[in-house]
């Protein structure tokens, strides 16, 4: 409980977006295009204006110092009225509009800086990241200037430390600096930020250390023998720190694994745990959601280009897209064949057997035996750190809407109308006939929704993984495991089993290897169904109570 309450209250502090807007300081009143300018014209002190350059983190500042090198910045003249121009494309545009130029070609002539000013916006160029409106940006920055151990970007670090409000970029500039006075610092420094780095350690600092006490060795002085022992504490800590992230990381993992298992199951917890409908095409249905997240990713890249806000929404369109194909086709499936199989387990099993290599191979015929490229939208691109565990954007938003579908379920199959029809033609088909209840269209629709959940669970491994004909079939036999452990026919037993068959997998594979941690898991759910029969929570009747 205590890593879950761990995971949760960072995911809170650091969910994605929240560090990437700068509200600690008020920015500058000048722009950073007037500021230039002005250096380019030489209106004002040169010194003044560089002053004010240090204090923005613009990327136009180092296109416009890339392209006064090598003389693509030009001043126009006309009378007494100067403009500073940049060229593009060979194309002329106003620096300070960036609006395309309209006068007159042959009064622009090139400006070039003097060799002192080259140097001086060579090293502001170096550390304007430091003060970047980003904060990401800010703080990857401060660690990497820091990680060079170079003197000439120590007072920059120092100078913008306490313009940091924000804890992220705060921590990042400290350890920035802890670590370049490792190598530049006097011994008092050096002990200042060895104490610094046991207090807050960090995994990134560790090689520093470790380089520190390869420097010492040989020398017998009271000041090396005190950074010996500093270092030895900084090192201990880094260790334990290193191993709260590892228990992190597989918490997350765990966590991340569980969710899949748990979209992927509960499709089959309804069509196996509550109709008795050994379903072996489930893995199709996997299929079918990850292709249909294809196809409509195919049409909005058609139809809008990609990289528009419109080809980016191209996800949320697919998830109930996915699920209603891979529910329309669940229905046929129902419709077609498994009316007639109720009460009918081994014919079940074979008739869906074959109609799972008839879905396979008509995808193969569709879109080929080659797996297909899904790319993921930009919002769930990339990731987002927290204590140095890297969490992708996909698997949180996975872990999110695994948390939707079991509310989702709960609600339909426990507080609505059609989940108390559900129940009653589950229990006893006869009696809920006799009393009103339609079992076939109740049938229908319990089958139909299962195999839905089946392609969310597809259109949500499109995400994560490789989409072909044969996906689904990697996940079936861990499906079955999930049900059978929860017991048949609960979807809280599925719930519960998913997240331990998770937690239980990803914490065995860091110390016995992927195989071999598998392998005794699987061990390891035989012999609880050896204990358990009936799995977590085991279905009872009145027969069994008496």
């Amino acid at each position: 409980m205590k890593w879950i309450f761990l995971l949760l209250l960072s995911l809170l502090a650091v969910w994605p977006g929240a560090v990437a807007q700068d509200d600690e300081e008020a920015a500058p009143q000048t722009s950073a295009r007037e500021i230039l300018t002005d250096l380019i014209l030489e209106n004002g002190e040169q010194d003044t204006n560089l002053e004010l350059l240090s204090e923005h983190g613009d990327a136009i500042i180092q296109e416009v110092v890339a392209a006064w090198r090598i003389g693509k910045i030009q001043i126009a003249t006309n009378g007494e009225s100067r403009t500073a121009l940049i060229e593009r494309d060979d194309a002329l545009y106003e620096l300070l509009t960036d609006a395309p130029f309209a006068g007159n070609p042959e009064n622009v002539e090139k400006s070039r800086p003097s060799r002192a000013l080259r140097k001086e916006l060579s090293r502001l160029v170096d550390v304007i990241d430091l003060v970047s409106p980003d904060l990401n940006i800010r703080a990857d920055a401060a660690l990497k200037l820091g990680s060079s151990q170079s003197l000439d970007y120590l007072p920059a670090l120092k100078a913008n430390l306490p313009k940091q409000k924000n804890s992220k970029t705060r921590e990042a500039f400290e350890e920035g600096i802890w670590i370049s006075l490792l190598a530049n610092g006097s011994t008092a420094e050096k002990i200042s930020s060895l104490e610094g780095l046991t207090d807050d350690p960090s995994v990134y600092a560790r090689s520093f250390i470790e380089k520190l006490v390869t420097e010492l060795e040989g020398d017998t002085s009271d000041d090396a023998e005190l950074l010996r022992k500093k270092a030895g504490e900084a090192l201990v800590a880094t260790t334990k720190h290193e191993k709260t992230i590892e228990n992190l990381g597989t918490l997350f993992r765990g966590l991340s694994t569980g969710s899949v298992l748990l979209i992927v199951a509960y499709g089959l917890a309804i069509t196996f745990g509550l109709m008795g409908i050994i379903n072996m095409a489930h893995g199709e249905f996997i299929a079918i959601g990850a292709y249909t997240v294809f196809v409509v990713q195919t049409f909005f890249a058609e139809r809008f280009g990609v990289g528009t806000a419109a080809y980016e929404s191209y996800f949320l369109w697919a998830i109930p897209a996915a699920f209603l194909t891979a529910a329309f086709f669940g229905a046929l499936l129902e419709i077609g064949v498994i009316r007639f199989l109720y009460k009918r387990p081994l014919e079940s099993l074979l008739a869906t057997w074959g109609v799972s290599m008839l879905i396979r191979q008509g995808l193969r015929m569709q879109f080929g035996s080659a797996n297909v490229m899904v790319d993921a939208p930009q919002w769930l691109s990339g990731n987002v750190t927290v204590g140095d565990v890297t969490m992708p954007y996909a698997r949180l938003f996975v872990i999110g809407f695994a948390v939707v579908v079991v509310f989702i379920t709960w609600f339909i199959l426990r507080r609505t109308k059609v989940g108390l029809h559900i129940r009653a033609t589950m229990q006893n088909r006869q009696m809920a006939s006799s009393l009103g209840i339609p079992a076939k269209r109740v049938n229908l629709f319990t089958f139909a929704f299962g195999s839905g959940l089946a392609g969310l669970a597809g259109a949500f491994l499109s995400q994560i993984g490789n989409v072909g004909p044969e996906m689904g079939q990697i996940y079936i036999v861990d499906s079955f495991m999930v049900v059978v452990i929860g017991g048949v026919g609960n979807l809280l037993g599925a719930a519960v089993s998913s997240m331990g068959i998770g937690m239980f997998d990803q914490g065995l594979q860091p110390i016995l290897g992927p195989v071999l941690g598998k392998v005794l898991v699987l061990f390891a759910i035989i012999l609880f169904l050896q204990w358990r029969p009936g799995g977590l929570f085991p279905s009872r009747s009145r027969s069994l109570d008496d």
